[in-house]
């Protein structure tokens, strides 16, 4: 959760991979996992959600990854649940990485699930 706490205010770019670059949802998921434990995974939200492995809203614990439809379609935006409540996400409003929470009236409204990472191999 330190390694996400670190991207706070990295800026928002649009298929953005890297924190130097800027970083999407999907992207900065994608740059922490492997930076944390060297897996590689897609840099969209839709193909993060093919490889994690659902779980219940009352059983998501930090590290888990959320999904939210924001565009009309499934797993179109994703961050990484902290505990208590909150999120870190890359969102395009306000152009920086942020903390927001599951029961804001936007994300609650949104909220597709929680997902974790299926171990390798």
């Amino acid at each position: 959760m330190l390694y996400a706490l670190g991207l706070l205010d990295t800026g928002y770019r649009f298929g953005g991979k890297n924190p130097s670059a800027g970083l999407d949802c999907s992207g900065m998921v994608s740059y922490i996992v492997e930076q944390v434990s060297g897996r590689k995974l897609p840099y969209n939200a839709a193909g993060i959600a093919e490889r994690t492995r659902p779980i219940s809203s009352g059983a998501i614990q930090p590290g888990d990854l959320v999904f939210f439809n924001t565009l009309g379609r499934a797993y179109s935006h994703m961050g990484i649940y902290l505990g208590d409540g909150k999120f870190i996400h890359a969102p395009s409003s306000k152009g920086k990485v942020r903390v927001d929470r599951l029961d804001s009236r936007y994300f609650a409204e949104r909220f597709e699930g929680a997902r974790t990472l299926m171990p390798e191999g």
